[in-house]
């Protein structure tokens, strides 16, 4: 029955009722059908579809007629057949509700344009199976975070006023110059604010330079190397030649050919291990010189080293400061949660990199940029640098104390720095087939097939250790020695 006020039926409505469905209901005056009837087909059909999902609470019939402009009893009339025939479930002083069980299970799936062609998987490692010990690289501990210092800095960012427009695209201010000042007592590279964009992480870095190139550009890149920036690289179009490699790093002579870019991890290479030695990063930006190109060092792990003396940046041999573009990230110091990272380059590309971060987000979000901000002012970061470092070195330790006495079956590469080694093996051991009996006995370890795209493919175990606890690592390195010395 038709409410006795003249109010119309809203019909072709387009948005959702007061902000309570998120569809739109259309009911026609003079049609065969009775309006209540109309209303529960309408609400039948959403439900089965998913559109109005289960556990949804509908709108009081009160307030659904108001909005209608229908009488209280046609939306009534509507509820009690829905469910009647189990769409909706009603509950007193709980009111109506989808029930879990009116959405059709539906294969929404349809074709592709006929242009696109599906990519490769992404070359990342899928999540870690529950139980064993898992040698993952990549991986930070965040054992050894001082959690009141961190929910303070939470808390210091909830206290910050919320702006109603975005912040600077190339990270705020302060957090650059902070982060400007961090790296250069840190990794004693000097650089302004200016120089300073902040990423979220540093493959998100990569991508915005490789906005840079010309099309179709040559890259040099490891021929073992960093798997997902591999294959950004090629998802931009560019083309990889491979760089030699040797145990201090990559081997650059007169003979490597030109390219635009060079993407090379000197200080800890990933993942072989190497520590790039100074006079080969001086025979890099030479060639970096002669051919007009860019490098980029990705420094992923930098402030992890055991014993070793700090080798200087590629960035701060740049003596014309035009070459390098130098990656940070804050994954492996705090955690890989944060997607915080910096880029510090020359201050002729800037303006290209930071007007390419604003079309792509705009910049990074600002509450996690207020939390840095805290943790640096503060001091927290070195501190928890210091901590995090005792904490790794403990780890390696008990990895090289168990490990060590494997040679010359199995020797350690990459020991001096980062939060992974490479166990490389003797013949007859096959990485593969080690690898595999580990993980039959709940030690799961990576081999180097699908790090290396050129060349051999060196026949070695990578063992990340970053996420590890001494206990752990121990447990993992014992089996480790068990099958590769044959023994039960």
């Amino acid at each position: 029955m038709v409410a006795p006020r003249k109010a119309p039926l809203r019909t072709q409505q387009s948005s959702p009722l007061s902000g309570d469905l998120p569809i739109a209901l259309a009911l026609q005056r003079g049609a065969k059908q009775a309006l209540h009837a109309q209303l529960a087909e309408h609400l039948r059909a959403a439900a089965l579809s998913g559109a109005l999902p289960a556990g949804l609470t509908l709108p009081g019939s009160r307030t659904l007629a108001a909005e209608l402009g229908v009488t209280r009893g046609v939306v009534s009339d509507a509820y009690a057949e829905l469910v009647a025939d189990g769409t909706l479930e009603a509950t007193t002083g709980q009111g109506t509700r989808i029930s879990l069980g009116a959405a059709q299970a539906r294969d929404v799936g349809g074709g592709a344009p006929g242009w696109f062609a599906p990519p490769q998987a992404a070359l990342v490692d899928g999540p870690m199976r529950p139980g064993g010990v898992h040698f993952r690289a990549g991986v930070a501990t965040t054992a050894t975070l001082d959690l009141r210092a961190w929910r303070q800095a939470w808390a210091a960012a909830a206290r910050a006023d919320v702006a109603g427009d975005y912040g600077d695209p190339a990270g705020e201010p302060e957090l650059r110059a902070a982060l400007a000042a961090f790296v250069a007592r840190s990794r004693g590279l000097g650089a302004s604010a200016e120089r300073m964009l902040v990423t979220a992480g540093s493959l998100q870095a990569l991508n915005l330079i490789l906005r840079l190139l010309p099309p179709a550009s040559p890259v040099l890149f490891e021929a073992t190397g960093y798997r997902a920036a591999r294959q950004a690289i090629l998802d931009a179009g560019h083309t990889l030649i491979p760089l030699e490699q040797d145990a201090v790093g990559p081997v650059i002579t007169p003979e490597t050919p030109p390219a635009r870019l060079a993407y090379v991890t000197p200080s800890h290479s990933f993942p072989l291990g190497g520590r790039m030695s100074v006079p080969r990063r001086l025979a890099l930006l030479e060639w970096a010189t002669k051919h007009d190109a860019l490098i980029v060092e990705d420094d992923y792990d930098g402030e992890f080293r055991y014993g070793a003396p700090p080798l200087p940046t590629l960035a701060s041999l740049d003596s014309q400061g035009s070459r390098v573009l130098y990656l940070g990230t804050l994954s492996k110091v705090l955690t890989p949660g944060l997607r915080t990272g910096f880029l510090i380059g020359p201050p002729a590309l800037m303006p290209t990199l930071v007007r390419a971060r604003t079309l792509l987000d705009s910049g990074h979000p600002l509450p996690v940029q207020h939390a840095v901000l805290h943790l640096l002012k503060t001091g927290e970061v070195d501190r928890h640098i210091r901590r995090t470092r005792r904490w790794h070195a403990g780890v390696r330790a008990v990895l090289t104390r168990i490990l060590e006495p494997l040679a010359p079956q199995a020797t350690l590469g990459g020991i001096e720095a980062g939060l992974h080694v490479c166990l490389f093996l003797s013949p007859p051991l096959d990485a593969r087939t080690v690898a595999t009996e580990l993980a039959r006995r709940g030690v799961y370890v990576s081999t180097l097939e699908s790090y290396t795209f050129a060349g051999e493919v060196p026949n070695a175990l990578l063992l990340g250790y970053g996420g590890l606890t001494i206990h752990g690592a121990e447990a993992g390195a014992r089996k480790i020695v068990r099958v590769i010395s044959g023994r039960a």
